[in-house]
């Protein structure tokens, strides 16, 4: 079958002959591989690729492991479904950027439909694919497709809700653009999943990469100064207090509300993914990014 490479070392018997001590995983796990009397050509400068083998499950010390026959990388002949390798978003890609699409459509003010559409279209091939995150949430392919859909359809119904002190506009544009530049902020594996924070990821981060692409994009489209400010605010305050991250604190109720909007569906994320590993009636360990243990009702 077809597998990731998730781990390669090559290693030399006490025969002094080579051979390869491997991990290979798919949606479902991860299990060791053994390939005796091996040198390459497959190796450790594979790891994240996809790789077809064949051979015999059998136990070393009474844990599962696979002595591989034969292995080779996968090609452009090979056909696997990527979704039974890696973790994908719960949804129809398609469908959910034809929604956002028409969201962005409906927004009312010019300058703020323009840069939003504008932006998107550069940039729609990261966005419907990359995780959001390298782990703590959305950390699957699409997933920031669909973190950004959800807080979209948040955001719009928040800004009917509050039409007194909330412009749908300016909202509805923070929220499509706030996570926009995180494919700047990692580096991925040759199957799209998030590998490490890249060099601009980590002096930068994707809030102030985000101020500036907007500011760009707003200069070429003519964009009111104004407004341009207003829109890189919400970018740069999205994660709320400065200790989370933010280059400023929200300080109009468009980026309260993005604010709050981004902080409710990472946590109702993590909930559901935690609610996948812990039995009904159960709590779980202690969560990190929560900074408790939570209890899972059914």
């Amino acid at each position: 079958g077809f597998y990731v490479l998730k781990e390669a070392t090559a290693k030399v018997a006490s025969n002094g002959k080579p051979f390869l001590n491997a991990v290979l995983s798919d949606r479902s796990g991860s299990i060791n591989m053994m390939v005796w009397d091996y040198a390459g050509p497959v190796g450790a400068g594979d790891v994240g690729k996809v790789i077809k083998v064949r051979g015999e499950v059998n136990e070393y010390r009474a844990i599962p492991q696979i002595n591989a026959l034969r292995l080779r990388l996968a090609d452009e002949n090979d056909h696997y479904p990527l979704d039974s390798l890696v973790p994908t978003a719960p949804i129809d890609a398609e469908t959910a950027l034809s929604e956002i699409e028409s969201l962005i459509g409906s927004i009312e003010d010019a300058d703020y439909r323009t840069v939003s559409q504008k932006l998107l279209e550069k940039h729609r091939a990261a966005f419907m694919s990359i995780p959001a995150a390298k782990s703590v949430h959305h950390s699957y392919i699409s997933g920031l497709l669909y973190h950004t859909y959800r807080m979209l359809l948040t955001a719009d119904f928040l800004a009917g809700l509050y039409p007194e002190v909330a412009d749908r506009s300016l909202l509805l544009a923070g929220t499509l653009l706030h996570d926009l530049m995180k494919e700047e902020e990692f580096t991925f594996s040759p199957l799209g999943l998030v590998t490490d924070y890249s060099e601009k990821g980590q002096l930068l981060g994707h809030l102030v990469m985000g101020a500036e692409e907007v500011g760009r994009a707003a200069d070429e489209c003519g964009m009111p100064e104004s407004k341009k400010i207003l829109l890189q605010h919400m970018i740069l305050s999205h994660h709320g207090e400065p200790e989370f991250g933010a280059a400023v604190k929200p300080l109009c109720a468009e980026s309260e509300l993005l604010s709050l909007i981004d902080l409710i569906d990472s946590r109702m994320e993590i909930y559901a993914e935690t609610f996948d590993t812990v039995p009904v009636g159960e709590f779980s360990q202690r969560l990190f990014a929560l900074d408790k243990k939570i209890y899972h009702h059914g």
